[in-house]
């Protein structure tokens, strides 16, 4: 068992790719979830320059407000060529304002194409938060 109160991990699929997250609270867990996805594909970013950007997204359910929020990250970072290594999320009742900061990608080692729904589930585990997410590669 772990022994880190938020952390992701890389779980074996048999086609994509698989992530495991865990944490205390819905902002961490996406938190995590996007730290894993960028490890995932191996993205490395520049020192400088810094960048900002804001996020506000919505869903009907933690698990619309997950796939969105990864959704968008991959979309600025096909579009605009940015990646993120701090990330500062607020959520109050499934809207979500997230700050964020950091900088050109340099390299990635393998692109992911989209977040899926595949047995997606936010749930509640040992006063915890958790999700596997699927990631179509």
């Amino acid at each position: 068992m772990e022994t880190y109160l938020s952390g992701y991990r890389e779980v074996a699929h048999t086609a994509d790719w698989e992530l495991e997250v865990w944490a205390p609270t819905l902002a961490e867990l996406l938190r995590q979830a996007a730290r894993g996805m960028y490890a995932l594909s191996g993205i490395q970013i520049a020192d400088r320059p810094r960048l900002q950007r804001q996020v506000d997204l919505e869903a009907s359910d933690a698990e619309g407000l997950l796939v969105a929020f990864l959704s968008e990250l991959l979309y600025i970072g096909e579009t605009e060529g940015l990646a993120f290594d701090q990330i500062e999320i607020e959520i109050n009742h499934l809207t979500l304002h997230a700050e964020l900061s950091g900088a050109p990608i340099t390299k990635t080692d393998k692109e992911i194409k989209a977040v899926t729904y595949h047995n997606l589930s936010v749930h509640a585990e040992n006063n915890l938060l958790r999700a596997n997410i699927v990631f179509d590669v």
